[in-house]
């Protein structure tokens, strides 16, 4: 496969039209700030955090207002056969292969040189603590590299729709909190560990702004599930969901042997 990027764009406004329609039809509420922070053009890293398995739209939805469609870095499990796999291709996103990312990390910055934003979930793996993660540095160095802005945005409530360990939910009208901060300009002489420290830093104050934001609050002692530990929420600590992700992954290894 070569490193050019190709994409549809029809393609990709289809499915983004097919997505807001089925979250009207739920009733979800959005609040959405900070748009302005994303450049109208030209090129952006735009680096989430990542606690539902929702937020390639949530985020995407993000850069609507600004007319900008987003080429995410997804893993490459979700670009095999059928539709989803043929819409992740179509839709330009990037296949990650987390045993070689070199490849996927060249394309990433095609999209950038042509003056397009890439989507970067630099935690790669969803929190389970729902605080963000220690981040990989990948965001960074591709900002570094391109000169790019590097935009932090953070999405909160998906994941009482839809997330890992089972969390799912029909229920309507759950808020969504969206907050896009301002964009992190790479300094003179940075390096790449030092913008990912700053990254954390805005992707956290973030966080806390979107939950004091959002408007409702669990229903009884079974719904502080989705309430971090430190809010009086039921989710584990940022260690205990360490190893709750290892288990993971080491589970996920165990049945592909």
């Amino acid at each position: 496969m070569t490193d050019a990027p190709v994409a549809s764009d029809r393609v990709y406004r289809a499915v983004v039209g097919a997505v807001a329609a089925l979250f009207r039809l739920q009733g979800y509420r959005f609040d959405v700030q900070g748009t302005e922070h994303l450049p109208a053009e030209g090129a952006a890293v735009l680096a989430a955090n990542h606690n539902s398995l929702l937020d390639f739209t949530l985020v995407g939805r993000a850069a609507r207002p600004r007319g900008r469609l987003v080429r995410f870095m997804a893993k490459r499990s979700l670009f095999g056969r059928g539709p989803v796999g043929w819409a992740m291709r179509r839709m330009g996103h990037i296949p990650v292969d987390r045993a070689s990312g070199a490849v996927a990390y060249r394309r990433a910055r095609r999209w950038l040189e042509r003056g397009d934003v890439v989507g970067v979930f630099p935690e790669a793996t969803i929190s389970r603590s729902w605080l963000v993660k220690p981040l990989r540095r990948g965001a960074a160095a591709l900002a570094l590299e391109t000169g790019t802005p590097l935009v932090p945005v953070v999405t909160w409530g998906g994941h009482r729709i839809l997330t890992v360990d089972g969390h799912r939910s029909l229920r309507r009208r759950i808020p969504v909190t969206i907050r896009v901060g301002t964009a992190l300009d790479p300094r003179p002489g940075e390096s790449v560990a030092a913008l990912t420290e700053r990254l954390h830093e805005a992707l956290s104050s973030l966080l806390a702004t979107a939950m004091d934001a959002y408007p409702e609050t669990p229903r009884d002692d079974e719904d502080r599930w989705w309430l971090p530990h430190d809010r009086g929420g039921t989710a584990p600590d940022p260690e205990t969901a360490h190893a709750l992700d290892v288990a993971a992954v080491q589970r996920i290894g165990d049945s592909l042997e």
